[in-house]
């Protein structure tokens, strides 16, 4: 006799911190909520499915512990979500996901396995021909499963008119009829994160978000905004939404940018400040300081309904205006996230950073003025950058000495333009997928012109230990954090990573 099912569809959120950050997961990088699991569960309900979740990342679990937690629910269908806190976290966190693919099928093989996400999306016949799912969405992924639930309570299901879908007929690979649009009405049909499936109590803040007090927990982070209207090479966040750009009639060169409603997102502010404690809010947003009207809107309501948050969120150099500075800080928008990337002018425009060393400066500093302090990202081994150009843009790091530096390698991943023309290029290109993730052993960044992928590895891991152990840097930390925080960083800079390719 066949077991009742207990819920429609369980997402699982995969994810092994230890393989991806090295000893810097066990208590300096930030242990974040699944975003789009928990939007994906708002999603699925709206439509009238029951859903759960579980965060096998967010929980430390095994794959067979993970799979074993979702055998007792008995879904019609499970849903790997291999989305990230940001772009770079999908393909990093397939090696954890594909292992959890496995256990799922090894422990329910009559359970239907579907896999989404960014990565996915990027490469679904590849997906399918490597992992044990039994569906790939090749899109955003969420009419897909809503229209695979109801295909699947049919007697004869017809996989072709399920939207956006990788599957089997008789061995062989096949792909659906149809394509999904994106998802237009984000409020009504997508009210945010099903907050009430997660296990809110484990998440922590990112060590810098809370430097001052390092009190990193409640933490959360919300989307306002999908998408991003910019093209930069190296970046892969409109991956899962370039079929449902097409439905709708966007050009291939277009990118969708859609919003929830100021009143939407600030009402779920309300509900994670008052139901679960939560000061410490990361806005994800590839790019949130954009449009002044939803921006400002978001602030006039966090200020107008006396919430007290440590927000952090990503702008741009030339996004930023100043009249909205001061109103960013007082809604508790106390960090923002700034793309520098490199000091050298042709190395930044050849990916499509538009704007100059002098608008980089002004801006950073104006907020800085106004006392909202500053992550500035920079990234060494562009496809122009050589030994010079890369000391260039640690000069300027130096010179600029934020509040926090995130100093990333080049990466090609799925879904950029970048890895795009690697592929066309045959650039070599990690054999693991942990190879994607900034801090891991197996970490393999792209060569540039000029240089091979070990010497970016070393001059990056010395930049890091440059900045960090900076007298210049720890006395601003100092003056503006205090000591506890100045023996965090020494802490953190402590940490020398293992690294296979350099």
């Amino acid at each position: 006799m066949l077991k009742k099912h207990q819920v429609d569809l369980v997402l699982v959120n995969p994810g092994d911190r230890a393989q991806v950050y090295q000893a810097l997961g066990k208590d300096l990088s930030a242990i974040e909520p699944p975003v789009w699991a928990g939007l994906m569960a708002s999603f699925v309900r709206v439509k009238g499915f029951s859903v759960a979740v579980v965060d096998a990342g967010g929980e430390h679990l095994t794959a067979e512990e993970t799979a074993k937690r979702v055998a007792e629910m008995n879904p019609q269908l499970t849903a790997v979500v291999v989305y990230g806190h940001q772009p770079s976290a999908s393909t990093q966190n397939m090696t954890a996901a594909g292992r959890c693919c496995a256990a799922l099928k090894a422990t329910s093989p009559e359970t239907p396995v579907i896999m989404v996400g960014g990565h996915v999306a990027s490469l679904p016949e590849r997906t399918m021909r490597e992992e044990k799912a039994d569906f790939v969405s090749n899109g955003e992924g969420l009419y897909t499963m809503t229209a695979l639930l109801e295909a699947l309570q049919s007697p004869a299901p017809q996989w072709n008119k399920v939207p956006d879908l990788w599957y089997r007929d008789n061995g062989n690979l096949c792909h659906s009829e149809t394509a999904a649009p994106l998802l237009k009405n984000l409020d009504e049909e997508m009210p945010g994160i099903a907050w009430d499936l997660l296990p809110m109590q484990l998440y922590r803040a990112h060590n810098w978000h809370c430097f001052g007090h390092l009190q990193r927990q409640p933490y959360a982070a919300i989307y306002t905004t999908l998408g991003c209207p910019y093209h930069c090479s190296f970046c892969c966040i409109q991956a899962p939404f370039k079929s449902g750009e097409k439905v709708i009639g966007l050009k291939e060169s277009a990118n969708s940018y859609r919003l929830w409603s100021t009143k939407r997102i600030v009402d779920d502010l309300e509900l994670l400040a008052t139901k679960y404690g939560v000061r410490n809010v990361k806005f994800a947003d590839e790019l949130f300081v954009l449009k002044p009207g939803h921006v400002e809107g978001i602030c006039d309501g966090i200020i107008e309904r006396g919430l007290d948050f440590n927000i952090w969120a990503y702008a741009r150099v030339d996004t930023v205006r100043d009249a909205m500075i001061e109103k960013l800080l007082r809604a508790g928008i106390r960090w923002l996230a700034f793309g520098v990337e490199a000091a050298n002018a042709r190395v930044r425009d050849d990916v499509q950073k538009g704007y100059g060393q002098e608008r980089i400066f002004s801006t950073i500093n104006r907020c800085r003025d106004i006392g909202i302090y500053v992550i500035a990202n920079y990234i060494f081994g562009l496809p122009e950058d050589d030994l010079q150009t890369m000391q260039e843009t640690l000069d300027m790091a130096l010179a600029l000495n934020a509040e926090f530096a995130n100093l990333y390698c080049a990466m090609a991943y799925p879904g950029s333009q970048l890895y795009n023309t690697a592929v066309k290029e045959n650039w070599p290109l990690p054999e693991k997928w942990t190879g994607y993730s900034q801090h891991s052993v197996d970490m393999l960044p792209l060569p540039t012109k000029h240089l091979p992928a070990s010497e970016v590895i070393r001059f990056r891991d010395r930049a890091f230990q440059a900045y960090f152990n900076s007298p210049k840097y720890l006395d601003l930390v100092l003056k503006k954090f205090g000591p506890d925080t100045v023996e965090h960083i020494r802490g953190m800079a402590s940490h020398k990573l293992e690294r296979r390719f350099a």
